[in-house]
């Protein structure tokens, strides 16, 4: 914005004056680059170059690096990350497992925002000081899957799956296929790779 200036000559903004700046922007700057370059390797002048905010602004508005990291990953499992569990709303778990894949092979592979799962690929090869942000991303994770394993229970409770079958070891399954493409995607993989490999891993569905 352009200062008026008076008569005087004097500008008429006063110094000191903090910028105003849109917060969800900035977050969403954050975010993608968190998501980009992982926790540990993410500087704060780096940050605040890419969310154009002073070091000032980023600590008033958001705190510090690591309470800004959670407020990113919980805007990309509200936005981005919520194909997720859309997905497992579909009438059987076999449709919700493989809308779960089939999605995954699009927004992992998006143009316009980094390849893979934030959740994933956010805090790899942490060192021991982000060893708590390790652990929460750890804990979404383990979130996920138990939503796929409550998932494939309900669809064995009703006849979907054959008697006998492990719905732990099959949420497992799903959510290391889930994640091995999400590295696959970070290292070039295409969508139609993805979708191919999803559907190879509905190949062994039971039943």
């Amino acid at each position: 914005m352009v200062a008026m200036k008076s008569g005087s000559g004097n500008e008429t903004r006063p110094r000191g004056r903090p910028r105003a700046f849109d917060r969800d922007e900035a977050l969403d700057a954050a975010m993608r680059l968190f998501w980009r370059r992982g926790y540990d390797a993410t500087s704060i002048s780096a940050l605040t170059e890419a969310m154009g905010l002073t070091p000032p602004q980023l600590y008033a508005a958001f705190g510090d690096k690591r309470r800004l990291f959670e407020e990113a990953v919980g805007k990309y499992l509200a936005e981005t990350g919520a194909f997720a569990a859309a997905a497992l709303e579909r009438p059987t778990a076999r449709e919700a497992v493989e809308a779960l894949l089939r999605d995954a092979a699009r927004e992992l592979t998006a143009p316009g925002q980094p390849p893979g799962c934030f959740c994933v690929l956010g805090a790899v090869n942490c060192g021991p000081e982000s060893a708590g942000v390790e652990e929460d991303l750890r804990r979404h994770r383990a979130a996920s899957e138990a939503a796929i394993r409550t998932r494939i229970e309900t669809g064995l409770g009703v006849g979907e799956l054959p008697a006998g079958t492990d719905p732990a070891a099959l949420a497992k399954f799903y959510t290391g296929v889930f994640q091995g493409m999400s590295f696959q995607a970070r290292d070039g993989a295409s969508r139609s790779d993805l979708e191919r490999v999803a559907e190879l891993a509905m190949s062994a569905w039971p039943g």
